[in-house]
């Protein structure tokens, strides 16, 4: 297992030394900043991301300008880089949407490493895995469980990110990231504040207890993340 000390991410710290040499000429480490459109879904994936820090929310977006989020990635994954082995184009929108810094290579470049490479494979169906199962769950979870449950759901995820209970993140964001109206948003935040689950402020939430931020959340958190173990246990 390589282990580099420039690299928080985890799939990249996952490879074998020899596989990660195949990689490290072509790794470019790159800003991610807030609300930067990396792809739009239809356009040909250019890039792979393999974020160090900040994360990469993948939306859906609909017909009447709605953008809903179906997955995000931190640093324990990355972007693109199954895409990359077909040379396909990107079926989601991926914004950042928390800032950070990331290793970005060009697809090319990713997708011969990996044809070389059977581990470079293997992990990334793994990682894919992850990411369809943490996509389906949010699916269901979207449809069947309460405002509070889901943005309970979404922060622990995000916190698990960015190892931060400080979030910069507005109630209009949240909104839309779980599929909301507004003011859905608003009656649940206020109610959890008033219970010191969480302070928000504009533009600001930050987590003051997680333990009841869970008892809030539904099952959907522990499934996503204990799929995520079982699947990259491997790996990691």
């Amino acid at each position: 297992m390589h282990s580099d000390q420039h690299s928080n991410n985890l799939l990249l710290q996952a490879l074998p030394a020899e596989d990660f040499e195949m990689l490290r000429p072509r790794l470019e480490q790159v800003d991610l900043v807030k609300d930067t459109v990396l792809v739009e879904a239809g356009a040909p994936l250019t890039h792979v991301y393999l974020p160090h820090s900040g994360v990469i929310s993948m939306l859906v977006r609909l017909s009447e300008g709605q953008a809903v989020e179906v997955a995000m990635v931190g640093h324990d994954s990355g972007f693109g880089a199954s895409a990359a082995l077909d040379g396909g184009i990107s079926l989601t929108d991926a914004v950042v949407v928390l800032p950070g810094t990331a290793a970005k290579l060009d697809v090319a470049g990713f997708g011969a490493a990996a044809h070389r490479s059977v581990t470079l494979r293997s992990l990334v169906a793994r990682h894919e895995q992850a990411l369809f199962a943490q996509a389906q769950q949010s699916v269901a979870c979207n449809a069947s469980h309460t405002v509070e449950a889901r943005l309970s759901r979404w922060l622990l995820r995000v916190r698990d990110l960015t190892d931060s209970e400080a979030l910069p993140l507005t109630q209009e964001f949240l909104a839309q990231m779980i599929g909301v109206q507004r003011n859905a948003v608003s009656i649940v935040a206020h109610a959890m504040q008033q219970a010191g689950v969480i302070r928000y402020s504009r533009g600001h939430i930050e987590i003051k207890d997680v333990g009841a931020l869970r008892a809030m959340s539904c099952e959907c958190y522990c499934a996503v993340k204990t799929q995520r173990d079982r699947l990259l246990r491997v790996a990691d």
